[in-house]
């Protein structure tokens, strides 16, 4: 999967922004102001909010999935966004850390 199809799938989620925090090396998508995908787009990777099967995830592709820096503890993982992951699992990576950050929004921010 190319960084650009990566980058129009997560901007493609309702409430979807793209923000740049630190720099155009990071491309950091929003929902109602929270992360729900970190891009960097110099490394090829996704920085994703994987709750519920992060270590699941890290075990199954241990060279392209990896616990985020700083915040892995909290069920982030970093997934090579051209490694050995499915175009499809990857995709769906997406849509369910966009999910989760959604979930724990107050209902009125939600989209």
């Amino acid at each position: 999967m190319t960084l650009d199809d990566l980058i129009a799938h997560c901007l493609a989620k309702p409430g979807a922004e793209e923000t740049y925090p630190w720099g155009d090396a990071e491309l950091v998508c929003k929902v109602a102001g929270k992360a729900f995908a970190f891009i960097g787009l110099d490394a090829g990777t996704i920085g994703l909010k994987c709750p519920n099967d992060a270590e699941e995830l890290r075990d199954r592709y241990p060279d392209d999935v990896k616990a985020s820096a700083y915040i892995g503890r909290y069920g982030w993982n970093s997934v090579r966004a051209n490694g050995g992951v499915p175009v499809d699992e990857l995709r769906e990576l997406v849509d369910r850390s966009y999910e989760a950050v959604v979930s724990k929004l107050p209902k009125a921010k939600r989209p």
